[in-house]
């Protein structure tokens, strides 16, 4: 998949664990997993929002498009 989510790496930077950011959002750890290993298909705007407040980012440092080599 082209889309790339980053948000373990901004976790990191601001050292927030999984527990603590899935309390402050409102989702599970489960979920928050999904979302982190790239495995969800998608992501409802309120909830980009939710970890974006949070986590005092922007949707586009979660998120990154990659073009995938066709070859």
């Amino acid at each position: 998949m082209p889309i790339i989510v980053n948000l373990d790496v901004i976790m990191a930077k601001r050292k927030i664990s999984s527990g603590e950011l899935g309390e402050k959002v409102g989702i599970s750890q489960a979920n928050l997993s999904i979302l982190k290993t790239g495995k969800a298909k998608a992501i409802r705007f309120s909830t980009l929002e939710a970890i974006c407040k949070a986590l005092d980012c922007q949707p586009g440092d979660i998120l990154e498009f990659k073009e995938q080599d066709l070859k």
